[in-house]
């Protein structure tokens, strides 16, 4: 999304990204040179989730204390700034492709406030709204809209004011890790991607932009909560068996896959609607060709196979350490790793990305 406020001063100074989960919150700083990207720092920790509500942080001080522990004892490498991006679900925004005829740049704001008084069941008033250009011409315009309720979004600088922080952005969940995707991998076809968070999982398509972006409920820790009660095991057993088997082969595939197939046939059923939607759009002929998965649900073995045999694509995990480098600081272990995706996504943000609109 756009940035908070605009002061010319600030665009090259460094940032951190800030990714709040539904109880948990990672931070990392990551700082370029030459070709290559290394993370300065990285941390995570978990809270009451009783601290949200809806997307509302209803009780910052909670969080605010959680923060402070994470600084002072369990960070790995250092942060050195105090400005941040900061991620919002997007489960928790609206976004809608608008098509507008072409018109001057500086009359979109109040063209895309009329428009998404059409289709957002919310008051403009209480809404933050932004947008990205997907395509022009001399005709029309197509751009993704995103709107973000205010009170979300003043909960996140209420927090921030509490830890003494400089806010500069705040973005989507989804528009983080699709930058991690930019950055590491191919990107130059259609391509479907999925962000496999807690208890939801964010589906957009990728075409030198995010195009549409939807939400289905259900994720890693979804599947975790279906397994323990199909096997009647406890929380911690069914979070190893999910990481170790999975729905790949194993003595228990069955019941597995059993329990959380109502999750996996929703997830498939929305990102069939979402590529019939991107082809039947028109203003391109291009066809989707692939899927990449991301965070932490997206490791669960077997779930690829799954995918590339129902969605009749070829489905993989996004792989964004080759150009993302833990350099001489102890990485997380294997499994840990993709939880980081989205603010490894906050943290590549150039600041002066958040300040297009001025």
């Amino acid at each position: 999304m756009g940035s908070m406020k605009s002061t010319n001063f600030f665009k090259d100074k460094p940032t951190f990204g800030f990714d709040l989960g539904y109880d948990n919150l990672k931070v990392m700083q990551v700082v370029a040179r030459g070709q290559k990207s290394y993370i300065q720092g990285y941390g995570t920790t978990n809270f009451s989730s009783d601290a949200m509500k809806d997307g509302v942080i209803i009780d910052p001080e909670t969080i605010a204390r959680a923060t402070h522990e994470l600084f002072s004892k369990h960070m790995v490498g250092d942060i050195t700034t105090r400005r941040v991006i900061m991620s919002v679900p997007a489960s928790r925004t609206f976004t809608r492709a608008m098509r507008l005829p072409t018109i001057k740049n500086k009359d979109f704001a109040d063209a895309v406030s009329l428009e998404a008084e059409q289709y957002i069941p919310v008051p403009v008033e209480d809404l933050y709204l932004d947008y990205t250009v997907i395509y022009s011409d001399e005709k029309e315009t197509e751009l993704l809209a995103v709107a973000v309720p205010k009170k979300i979004v003043d909960s996140y600088m209420r927090l921030a004011s509490l830890l003494g922080l400089e806010v500069i952005g705040i973005e989507t969940a989804i528009g983080a890790s699709s930058r991690i995707f930019v950055n590491s991998e191919r990107n130059d076809v259609p391509t479907v991607l999925i962000d496999f968070g807690t208890v939801s999982s964010d589906i957009t398509i990728y075409d030198n932009a995010l195009i549409v972006t939807g939400t289905v409920l259900g994720g890693g820790e979804s599947f975790t909560e279906l397994i323990a009660k199909a096997l009647g095991m406890s929380h911690a057993e069914a979070s190893t068996i999910k990481t170790k088997y999975g729905i790949g082969a194993s003595k228990k595939q069955k019941e597995i896959s059993t329990a959380v197939m109502p999750i996996l046939e929703q997830l498939i059923k929305e990102v069939r609607r979402m590529i019939r939607y991107y082809e039947d759009r028109g203003t391109t002929k291009r066809k989707i060709s692939q899927v990449v998965t991301l965070g932490g649900g997206a490791s669960m073995p077997g779930l690829s196979e799954f995918m590339t045999s129902n969605l009749r694509l070829p489905v993989r995990m996004c792989e964004p350490w080759h150009n993302l480098s833990f350099g001489k600081l102890q990485p997380p272990n294997a499994n840990e790793k993709s939880t980081y995706t989205t603010v490894a996504g906050l943290a590549l943000i150039k600041p002066t990305e958040m300040f297009s609109h001025d």
